[in-house]
């Protein structure tokens, strides 16, 4: 890839989607961290890029402050805390790493910051955690947002939604606008139609015509859970509605003499698969690694596509393209106010006050709130005559303690962690 073009430091950065994204959007890469040894083996073969392997905590891997002031530090973080698949622990879950890199923020100090989760962060259940998220980067001098972007919008032939925070120096956040959306989408015929025909199969237009929509989400799995196949029973027939067997990959596209799809459906291949994701057969991008470990590189991947769309907004507003926005910040919106009211205090707060602050009808609002509050910090209840007082105590989640119990998880499960 180029040497020229404003830097960026990746971590968690899988097999390169967002890496090619970023690329294409114009900027230069002087280091990856990843986890993953086949994973970062693909991406040191396609970018030529320097990649650190193994734990992005491990101060033995690399060392955040060494890499101060680059133009974007950027990422997609481990999904399970948040998957609405799974348990959404949040915090508690030792694989959560999206608190540890906004803490990297205030080391690094770069001009800009990009991450991207499952859309399971903007649920309900973790207000309070991106009203930290929020305010923690506000304390370290950016303006931040979340938004939720769908790939289908930006030429992928997925739904694939991902929960996206970008936060700039306010100078730079009163030029960022998010990427607008294509006017048209790609159907998984039209983009995999020459693939699936690739081998001499008569019936691929026939093909074409019985995929005419969008996607689900493809889903990689992981080392502990998840094979080559294209997902949970529900994405399954989701992709037999769109005339593809979704229970395994292919190892090839169907040759001349495989039947019509109205007898037998035909599976993806790998190729088909990172095509979905947003790989171009021009960016010539190889996979390593055998058939299972190259499905799950490539459907973990954040879409190139929307990296790019993503990077190319950054990279406007770190050039002041156009005109910047009356409001010098690039939200103003409270995700938690009754987090925000009692991290504003070393006090307690009464309920009352909290019904307040949340603007509600009822406490019954108010404590749903500290509900999901007390699964991601430690809540204090002082329980008097005049009634019931809150306080919020320490956050539960790892932000690079040295004593953290993620450390010692991280040695037991190596082999299984992705």
């Amino acid at each position: 890839m180029d040497s020229t073009g404003p830097s960026v430091v990746e971590i968690c950065a899988g097999a390169g989607g967002q890496a090619l994204g970023l690329h294409k959007a114009g900027f230069r890469s002087v280091l990856a961290v990843e986890l993953d040894e086949t994973a970062a083996a693909t991406l040191r073969h396609n970018t030529g890029s320097r990649v650190a392997v193994g734990d992005v905590a491990d101060s033995e891997v690399w060392r955040p402050a060494e890499y101060q002031h680059v133009d974007l530090f950027a990422g997609g973080v481990p999904c399970p805390p948040f998957s609405i698949a799974g348990k959404q622990l949040g915090s508690s879950d030792e694989r959560d790493l999206f608190a540890w890199a906004i803490e990297q923020v205030a080391v690094i100090q770069p001009r800009a910051v990009l991450l991207e989760n499952v859309r399971g962060l903007a649920s309900s259940r973790f207000s309070g955690y991106r009203q930290r998220v929020l305010d923690r980067l506000a304390q370290h001098g950016y303006s931040a947002e979340w938004r939720l972007l769908h790939a289908s919008d930006f030429g992928v032939a997925q739904l694939r939604p991902r929960f996206v925070l970008v936060a700039m120096r306010p100078e730079d956040a009163a030029y960022f606008r998010w990427p607008e959306p294509q006017k048209t989408q790609t159907t998984v015929g039209e983009l995999l139609r020459d693939l699936m025909g690739a081998n001499g199969w008569p019936h691929a237009d026939e093909w074409a015509q019985l995929a005419s929509g969008i996607g689900p989400t493809i889903v990689g799995g992981s080392k502990k859970h998840g094979g080559a196949d294209l997902g949970p029973t529900r994405a399954k027939r989701a992709w037999e509605a769109l005339g593809v067997d979704g229970r395994g990959i292919a190892n090839a596209a169907p040759g001349p003499n495989a039947p019509a799809p109205s007898a037998v459906l035909p599976r993806l291949t790998n190729e088909m698969v990172a095509r979905l994701q947003g790989w171009s057969a021009e960016d010539g991008w190889t996979f390593m690694g055998r058939k299972t470990a190259q499905y799950r590189q490539i459907g973990n991947a954040f879409p190139p596509p929307v990296a790019e769309a993503v990077g190319r907004a950054i990279m406007d507003a770190l050039n002041h393209v156009g005109n910047p926005h009356d409001r010098h910040e690039l939200t103003a919106d409270v995700h938690d106010p009754v987090y925000r009211a009692l991290a504003a205090t070393d006090e307690f707060v009464s309920a009352d006050d909290l019904v307040a602050a949340l603007n509600a009808n009822g406490l019954a609002s108010v404590e749903a709130r500290l509900a999901r509050l007390s699964q991601d910090f430690e809540l204090e209840v002082d329980v008097t005559s005049r009634g019931t007082r809150y306080r919020l105590g320490p956050f539960k989640g790892f932000t690079g303690q040295a004593d953290h119990g993620r450390h010692e998880y991280f040695e037991r499960h190596r082999n299984r962690v992705s």
